[in-house]
């Protein structure tokens, strides 16, 4: 138990980058850390961590070790969930973060039907438009919308993402119907200002001169109003002010409902996609393993991308 307790602490220092946080996720006081990694590193003779009083580093040694004890912790918790309620029981704490605008509509409802299945997990859920450091901030997945950087972080696409120009029906009398994206210098478009996800603007596959050839048009649009926050975009959409180029997730149910109409259709670029993001790809803890798979299942299901989320 001891050796196991001083695996634990190691990795939780070298993924928290203090022995303070280490201490604080595991309940402990800092001085208990400290003990526990002197003892491991005394027991193996060699130095696994750099510690001054500023900053905690992995050694060349403490690296490749790192990367053994993550395994070996999560082998031995996978093993004890395997013996436990026909190996389907899950347990610890799920710590998951998502955008903002999605996660409020698209994660958080399922947040207490993921704990009403599985009892013995605690989870925190992190709504946030940053992109988050999983590993150093500890955090066990992500979900994240649109193209993703290149990264050493494992991912799994749980759905498409396609983004539609809509409006509403009485705007669209008003003031007609674009018939090219071209002809959007024409009309109000509420666009997302600042450094948000939108800066290369609109996407569009237009038709190129090679027969069948087809090439991602972005544009720029503007209008008298924008904004930095896509939910009041949506809101302003909804109320007639102007076009807006928005996700599916977030417009599906008012298109279906007639609230919105989408416009430019055969101009739509490629989906890119819904993805749940985590740190390794082997021996997944469970309780994660399990809520990448109750997300797929439930992203999957007819109708849910229909279904406005209730008030909050």
């Amino acid at each position: 138990m001891d050796k196991l307790k001083q695996l634990e602490s190691f990795v939780a220092v070298a993924t928290r980058g203090s022995l303070t946080a280490a201490a604080k996720a595991e309940g402990v006081a800092p001085a208990i850390i400290g003990r526990r990694l002197d003892a491991l590193e005394e027991r193996l003779g060699v130095r696994l961590l750099l510690r001054t009083t500023r900053r905690i580093s992995l050694t060349h040694e403490g690296s490749a070790f790192l990367e053994d004890c993550q395994r070996l912790l999560i082998d031995v918790a996978n093993a004890e969930a395997s013996v436990s309620a026909g190996g389907v029981k899950a347990s610890g704490h799920l710590r998951i973060t998502a955008p903002g605008g999605f996660g409020r509509r698209h994660v958080a409802q399922l947040v207490p039907l993921f704990r009403d299945a599985h009892p013995e997990v605690t989870i925190s859920l992190n709504l946030s438009d940053r992109v988050v450091d999983l590993a150093s901030e500890g955090f066990d997945c992500a979900v994240r919308v649109g193209d993703l950087p290149d990264s050493s972080l494992v991912s799994v696409r749980l759905a498409d993402n396609r983004r539609v120009c809509v409006a509403t029906p009485a705007f669209l009398r008003r003031h007609g119907t674009p018939q090219h994206p071209s002809e959007l210098a024409k009309f109000h478009c509420l666009a997302l200002t600042s450094d948000a996800s939108q800066s290369r603007g609109w996407a569009f596959s237009v038709p190129t001169l090679a027969e069948g050839g087809h090439e991602v048009m972005h544009l720029k649009p503007g209008g008298p109003l924008d904004c930095t926050d896509g939910q009041v975009l949506h809101d302003w959409c909804l109320a007639g002010y102007g076009l807006a180029w928005r996700s599916m997730w977030e417009v599906e149910a008012e298109i279906s409902s007639g609230r919105l109409v989408s416009v430019l259709d055969s101009f739509a670029a490629p989906a890119n996609g819904v993805y749940a993001v985590f740190p390794q790809r082997k021996h997944l803890p469970l309780r994660v393993r399990l809520w990448i798979d109750f997300l797929k299942i439930h992203y999957g299901r007819p109708g849910f991308w229909q279904t406005a989320p209730k008030p909050g």
